[in-house]
């Protein structure tokens, strides 16, 4: 693989504005989810048992601990948090020089402080997900902050491959786990007739995604395992163009579930993953730079290699074709598919690849450490090739322990091949587990609402006889209203609801205290419901009495004339969800005690009086933005001055244009290569430079003074030469002047 130096920065910056997504995003829902007056308070996740502290950070590695030592209460200490990580994450993404090693260090901390006491609203593959990435970025970023220099490293290809290693084990794991789990929807291929109106939070596209027909809603579930199953294995291929290939593959279904699904930061996070797979020279070739092409390769290799890629992309199309059994309707000018496979051939298939796959790791991972390790004997120096020595094995050895430990959830997927993993590996992977270094994954896994979506609505009343709903923001209820775009914020109580209402109200403990608060009319809590407090149907008087009941939603279907509906949505009643509660009835108090849902003890007061006052003014502030547009104006305005920067920087390389036009062209020459070249090349090319400084000085000193003697000469002899063509020129003219 190529140089990295700019995919490795891009990746860097976007994992930058990832973390200022989520913490922003969460840090608006901490006093509905997690204050002391939420859905499920955090002071109840950290008992303060008079142990040392370092034995509650071992049990419970979270920052919070230091809350009372602050003199702050756990809902303040978490806010303060957010707000650290927020501001933290958008410096980053403002100062390169911030994207730091140390930096994305105090940013998974952060994260991961609010992962331990978030409970079940911040148990989400995409959290476990940035937590993993954000502890590779700690390898992956350089130490600006502590050494002072950006310049590339010999190791950055080592560490920098854990992230394509991630970005394989997710997409791989989530295309087999469709099918592993034997749901017919997966198998039968008609997933995606069921997913566009099933999903959490759909995108209006996602109607008009919902009326295309069936033939191609399947030939579209074909076309995504061949995406996640079949294309990852291109992802460590020595030749780059399969490489390239198989990125612009991950990007089209990355976009095309984010133009008709709202999941939040998760789709902009495996974007990000897929940098991994690009070079400089390709991003260069998007930035219309030229760039240093090869040119030692014989036509002979050129086209060995073009008649192997040829081969690969007609195997994985011809492989598509017999695994799905397309042909081509030409009667109603369709393409008819159907799994041509058994569940047997698929567990022969994973036997046959999973550890192989293993093993195509190490030998791409033992490719790279090799690289790395030439690059540091070929430093100049022996201090210089002595540190660089050293980093390369410090590195080399976290990266090959990270590998290690994740290839236990990454085996899951075959048991044999997970039984086969030594036991110290596994040991290995219990002692890190609770801080998320690595984690398991795989997405929609079963297909749920194929008898229509089901949708909990909450209903609320003052005398138990007139009923009113009680609209949430962003998932469906109101029939008439248009499904909502807010990606890459997450409203994780209108996520839940949609995972409560697959279940009985019991599998969903939270959900009594949502109907408590409400009851009690707790602001924080509406808030999650209806940013603007005065949509909230009971904002000048909570409702004495609630119930809910799960109903049965579809996509509305066009008119027979090919006119839409004024509606999006059309239900129908399917049965009760939650009974008629009220403050103070046996049921509600009975499942409160019974869930532990009780304020036992007060909660803690703030005595830091000035910090507690600050965090309140700060969510003055922000009270009532909503959240979509509070990240996407802090995203905007972080890229605008990024670009800016760039620009005025560039700017500053441009020479006036100079009498003498050698000197142009050289100084033209230097300011073109200057801005080719990375930070990192720079500051590498200036320090290997301070070394010979006043040798180069002098011997430039000498060849300027010899270089001018000889160009005097030339010049005079160019004079000379010149007069003598313009006097036989002036004769000419007069000769032809005369006849």
């Amino acid at each position: 693989m190529g140089d990295i130096i700019l995919p490795r920065r891009m990746f860097l910056w976007c994992m930058a504005a990832i973390y200022l997504t989520a913490f922003v995003s969460l840090y608006v829902q901490i006093p509905g989810l997690y204050g002391n007056d939420g859905l499920l308070p955090a002071r109840w996740q950290l008992r303060y048992s008079g142990k040392p502290l370092v034995e509650q950070l071992l049990s419970s590695p979270t920052l919070l601990w230091f809350g009372p030592q602050l003199g702050l209460d756990t809902h303040t200490a978490m806010e303060l948090l957010c707000l650290l990580g927020a501001a933290l994450s958008l410096a980053a993404t403002l100062v390169e020089a911030l994207r730091d090693s140390v930096v994305f260090f105090c940013l998974w901390a952060l994260y991961l402080s609010m992962y331990q006491v978030g409970q079940v609203f911040l148990y989400f593959q995409w959290d476990n997900l940035l937590l993993e990435t954000g502890f590779l970025c700690i390898l992956v970023a350089p130490l600006t902050l502590i050494r002072g220099s950006r310049r590339v490293r010999e190791h950055d290809g080592v560490t920098f491959w854990l992230i394509r290693w991630l970005l394989f084990r997710l997409m791989f794991a989530s295309g087999v786990v469709k099918l592993t789990s034997r749901c017919p929807t997966w198998w039968g291929l008609t997933a995606l007739t069921y997913h566009y109106e099933t999903q959490c939070i759909p995108t209006p596209l996602a109607w008009f995604a919902h009326q295309l027909p069936v033939w191609w809603q399947k030939l579209s579930v074909a076309g995504t395992f061949g995406i996640e199953i079949a294309v990852p294995l291109l992802f460590f291929s020595p030749l780059r163009r399969l490489r390239i290939g198989a990125f612009y593959l991950q990007v089209l279904l990355q976009v095309l579930i984010i133009m008709s699904g709202n999941y939040n930061f998760f789709n902009l996070l495996t974007l990000t993953l897929c940098l991994s797979l690009l070079d400089d020279q390709h991003v260069n070739f998007w930035l219309r730079k030229t760039d240093k092409i090869n040119t030692d390769d014989s036509k002979l290799w050129l086209w060995l290699s073009y008649l192997l890629e040829l081969a690969v992309w007609s195997l994985l199309i011809f492989g598509t074709i017999m695994c799905f059994d397309l042909q081509l309707d030409t009667t109603n000018n369709s393409i008819s598919s159907r799994t041509a496979f058994t569940y047997h051939h698929l567990n022969n298939f994973l036997k046959t690849v999973t550890i192989p796959s293993v093993w195509v790791g190490v030998l791409s991972l033992t490719w790279e450490i090799v690289k790395a390790m030439f690059r540091c004997a070929c430093v100049s120096g022996f201090l210089k090739r002595f540190w660089g020595t050293l980093q390369w094995t410090v590195f080399a050895a976290a990266t090959a322990a990270m590998f290690t430990i994740s290839l236990v959830p990454f085996t899951y997927i075959e048991y044999d091949s997970h039984a086969r993993l030594w036991p110290g590996v596994r040991n290995a992977y219990e002692l890190v587990d609770r801080y998320q270094l690595v984690n398991s994954y795989g997405l929609f896994r079963r297909m749920t609402g194929v008898g229509g979506r089901p949708e909990v609505v909450i209903e609320g009343s003052h005398d138990g006889v007139k009923w009113t709903e009680i609209e949430f923001m962003y998932k469906p209820g109101n029939l008439s209203a248009p499904p909502p775009v807010l990606t890459p914020h997450q409203p994780r109580l209108d996520w839940q609801m949609w995972f409560a209402a697959l279940g009985h109200h019991t599998q969903a403990t939270w959900f009594t205290s949502l109907m408590y608060r409400l009851l009690q009319g707790k602001t924080d809590v509406i808030e999650l419901i209806q940013t603007d407090v005065t949509q909230y149907p009971f904002h000048q008087q909570p409702p004495a009495y609630l119930r809910a009941h799960r109903y049965r939603y579809w996509f509305t279907e066009p008119k027979a004339d090919g006119s839409y509906q004024e509606r999006w949505w059309r239900r129908v009643y399917d049965e009760e969800f939650y009974p008629t509660v009220y403050l103070g009835s046996t049921v509600l108090e009975g499942m409160l005690n019974q869930y532990g849902l009780k304020d036992k003890s007060p909660p803690r007061r703030s005595s830091n009086i000035t910090v507690a006052k600050a965090i309140k003014w700060v969510r003055s502030q922000v009270r009532g933005v909503p959240t979509p547009v509070l990240i996407w104006t802090l995203i905007a305005c972080s890229a605008t001055l990024c670009l800016l920067q760039g620009l005025r920087n560039r700017s500053k390389y441009t020479e006036p244009p100079s009498h003498n036009g050698s000197v142009t062209v050289s100084n033209h020459t230097e300011t073109t290569d200057h801005l080719g070249k990375s930070d990192e090349q720079q500051t590498e090319e200036e320090e290997e430079g301070e070394d010979s400084e006043d040798q180069v000085e002098e011997g430039e000193g000498k060849e300027r003074g010899d270089v001018t003697d000889d160009e005097e000469d030339e010049t005079v002899e160019e004079d000379e030469e010149r007069d003598d063509q313009e006097e036989e020129g002036e004769k000419d003219y007069l000769r032809k002047r005369r006849f």
